[in-house]
């Protein structure tokens, strides 16, 4: 006779072992993203080792292409990992993408420089990014996964969302690591080699992540299908055979995803990008005024998620990509003249008052809010809106394509229209027509998810 399988129940979790999967989940989540977003946040300096130095922009912009090709190959390791994460279990395959991450990561602390071994540079440099994004690609579905397949069916905005803050953390953390290098070491030298040390840091980071991670249990609703033997024998293939789960996938992709992913990358990296490069704020100042907005703006994805566990998913994710659409030119516009009104011009960079710094701390902060808005409920729903079985394959495809190709070329394309135009508002404009686009397209076809029991 067959062995009972043991009964799961999710709403019963105990809140200390709830705790526990999240800040296991969380710590290496947000190396991953500091991993990842150390890239972005070093690119103008960056693109003066690794491209020739005669043409500043073209170094930049080929820079941001390299940042580009990490997002462009993050559906490809949503395809990847989310079939292993669907087939061998949620642990097993995060704990394999953190070990990627971190060793791409720290590999490009030792690249040679465009002056020492010359195009040889920039193509590793691509080919590390391009695992850098594989292995994102399997690191946020398996994480936002195990997480959601634990938490209570009536707080799981709330718990999730935790795990959104892990990529404006990991941000955080980067811009802290480079500014304490910066002081430490003095610009000349920052700029020469010293940038190389936050990459060396993540070896570090990702060590003690990794034993950390290797004592969690698996995902219980994963467990459950195991021992039932009810696996999936293709996850990608039956995530795609099914007419009915390929329509959940493009609804959730071009209702939800898109515009969540151009919103979170503007408020943020295109803000960052905007105010040092094109407004020319100096670089110490710029990553103070993005990293005071994020202290300030972190904590309300959590408020946030917890709000779409009462008023629904839809409603929140939709109004913040609404806002966006709508007051984001205003916003950039009003950056625009602070820095003319309170920025003195010193040795080619901006230099502001504190009125003018604290002003756009203000807009980067209201920047960070449609983003929380748009990106604090998102993991509940995407998990809420497919079967357990395929769960970690249905949700890492669309995801990581909308962020990759829509959301993580935001810099890249907002940066080439402003260079192409000779505007410095042109480029917000890709981010606003993807954002009402997505608003449109979710009022009418998004389905509501919250409360949705998981196990099938």
């Amino acid at each position: 006779m067959q062995e009972a399988v043991p009964i799961f129940d999710n709403n019963k979790i105990p809140v200390k072992k709830l705790w526990q999967v999240i800040i296991a989940s969380s710590v290496g989540t947000v190396i991953e993203w500091y991993d990842f977003y150390i890239f972005g946040s070093l690119s103008a300096i960056i693109s003066l080792s690794f491209f020739p130095k005669d043409d500043p922009t073209a170094a930049f912009l080929s820079t941001l292409a390299a940042f580009g090709a990490g997002f462009v190959a993050r559906p490809f390791g949503g395809i990847l990992f989310g079939r292993l994460g669907d087939k061998i279990g949620r642990k097993y395959t995060f704990l394999l993408t953190l070990l990627l991450m971190g060793g791409s990561t720290f590999a490009i602390a030792l690249i040679p420089s465009y002056s020492e071994i010359g195009l040889v540079a920039p193509a590793i440099l691509l080919l590390l990014r391009i695992v850098q994004g594989l292995a994102l690609g399997g690191e946020y579905g398996g994480a936002a996964t195990y997480v959601a397949e634990y938490a209570p069916d009536a707080q799981r905005g709330k718990y999730t969302a935790y795990i959104q803050t892990t990529a404006t953390l990991g941000f955080f953390v980067s811009i802290v690591v480079i500014l304490v290098c910066q002081n430490l070491m003095g610009d000349a030298v920052f700029k020469d080699w010293g940038w190389r040390v936050p990459f060396a840091l993540s070896g570090i980071l990702v060590i003690v992540s990794y034993f950390i991670r290797r004592n969690m249990h698996e995902s219980p609703l994963f467990s459950k299908l195991k021992q039932e033997g009810r696996l999936s024998e293709n996850p990608l293939k039956e995530a795609f055979a099914s007419k009915a789960n390929r329509r959940l996938m493009l609804i959730a992709m071009f209702g939800a995803i898109v515009g969540q992913g151009v919103v979170w990358h503007t408020g943020q990296f295109y803000a960052q990008i905007f105010i040092n490069k094109i407004l020319k704020v100096d670089f110490t100042t710029t990553n103070l005024i993005i990293a005071a907005s994020l202290v300030v703006g972190t904590p309300l994805f959590v408020v946030f998620g917890s709000l779409s566990d009462r008023v629904g998913r839809k409603k929140i994710m939709l109004g913040g990509m609404a806002l966006a659409a709508i007051f984001y030119y205003p916003l950039f516009a009003w950056m625009s003249e602070i820095v003319d009104q309170e920025g003195t011009l010193v040795n080619d960079a901006y230099q502001l008052t504190m009125k003018g710094k604290v002003e756009l701390a203000f807009i980067c902060t209201c920047l960070v809010t449609f983003a929380s808005m748009a990106y604090g409920p998102i993991a509940a729903f995407l998990v809420e809106l497919f079967p357990t079985k395929i769960r970690y394959t249905s949700l890492s495809v669309p995801y990581h394509f909308a962020n990759g190709i829509f959301g993580g070329c935001a810099p890249f394309v907002a940066t080439w229209l402003g260079a192409v135009t000779h505007s410095n508002f042109s480029g917000i404009f890709y981010p606003i027509a993807l954002s009402a686009l997505t608003v449109i397209i979710g009022m009418i076809y998004l389905p509501e998810t919250k409360g949705r029991a998981l196990m099938d």
